[in-house]
């Protein structure tokens, strides 16, 4: 009798202990094996989106406005985070500096110009060495470390103005140049351009460049002093975009309107409003909206490990009176944000 009791007693312990354990290895088989609801699945991994910077040469200019339009339809549609930061005004020292801090913080990718070789060059390539892919817009810096340029080409731009100026005024004006920069390589390589392709007009003379720093004010104020110590002028090149328009005020001062010739560059609602009354009689334009848009495909592609082209040059052309309204509009609005 008391062996029964034994026996019944150690089965019931061994089989408890069987029940425990099926029991133990069927809650870890759920916690494991099984997926876990919506709210409680963690990834493996989580991707965060992109983290590209573009550093304007100047923020608010309406041209740089339409570059930034272009890159964040971009990258809305890439699904990537775009900072637009740069200089208030044109400052070389600010616009470094900002760059640096954008590597600093350790962004994926950075756009901006190559303003200047001396002070550009060094610091791209100081960037690239932390492993961040820089594209080059609208002035490109070829002797850097940049992977990519995506802009105008400003030599045949300036040539493109050269040609304009000499078949409008028959091959026989004497002209001023007003520069954005003596110094930002896209505003020499317009000047050199323009240079080259009146070269071999003898009736065109060349008689004045002078600097605006990108400012209406200053344009006008070259302008003027131009005029008073050439009063023979009657032929103007603006190279940046608020050139032509501070000349254009100082030349309808002068009431010299119909014996001035003004050709500028790139399309902010200025200029049309001039090109309209016939103050300006062309202009050189860029795709401003083109280069933020591409400059942001591409610089997805590079981080992405894919291969890019060296050099894509955006369309540039003259237009005149007769071209308005000019289309694809996206190029030439502006609709600040």
């Amino acid at each position: 009798m008391r062996d029964w009791w034994k026996r019944l007693f150690y089965g019931g312990g061994i089989a408890a202990l069987i029940g425990s354990a099926s029991f133990t290895a069927y809650c870890a088989w759920n916690v494991y094996a099984y997926p876990k609801s919506e709210k409680e699945r963690v990834p493996e991994t989580t991707k965060e989106a992109y983290h590209f910077v573009l550093v304007p040469e100047e923020l608010d200019n309406d041209y740089w406005r339409l570059v930034e339009k272009g890159a964040k339809a971009a990258a809305k549609e890439l699904g990537v985070d775009l900072e637009y930061i740069g200089p208030r005004q044109a400052n070389i020292d600010e616009h470094l500096r900002i760059l640096k801090k954008a590597a600093a913080a350790k962004v994926d990718g950075i756009i901006t110009q190559g303003l200047t070789e001396a002070e550009f060059v060094p610091v791209i390539n100081e960037i690239t060495d932390k492993n961040i892919p820089v594209v080059t817009i609208d002035t490109d810096a070829p002797t850097s470390r940049r992977v990519a340029y995506v802009g105008t080409d400003n030599y045949y731009a300036g040539f493109l103005a050269g040609r304009a100026l000499a078949e409008d005024t028959k091959g026989k004006a004497t002209v001023a140049i007003i520069t954005g920069s003596l110094t930002a390589a896209h505003q020499q390589l317009r000047v050199r351009g323009f240079e080259d392709a009146v070269r071999q007009e003898k009736g065109i003379r060349i008689v004045a460049i002078e600097e605006s720093h990108i400012t209406r004010v200053q344009a006008a104020e070259k302008a003027y002093t131009i005029l008073k110590k050439h009063p023979d002028v009657n032929a103007f090149y603006g190279t940046s975009a608020l050139d032509a328009i501070g000349i254009a005020k100082v030349v309808e001062q002068f009431h010299r309107e119909r014996e001035t010739y003004i050709i500028g560059f790139d399309t902010l609602p200025e200029t049309i409003r001039y090109l309209q009354k016939g103050t300006i009689a062309a202009t050189v334009v860029q795709e401003p909206y083109e280069m933020g848009y591409k400059a942001v495909k591409m610089m997805a592609e590079i981080v992405a490990g894919k291969d890019v082209p060296v050099v894509t040059n955006t369309e540039t052309k003259v237009i005149r009176k007769k071209d308005l309204p000019l289309r694809p509009a996206r190029n030439y609005e502006v609709n600040t944000p």
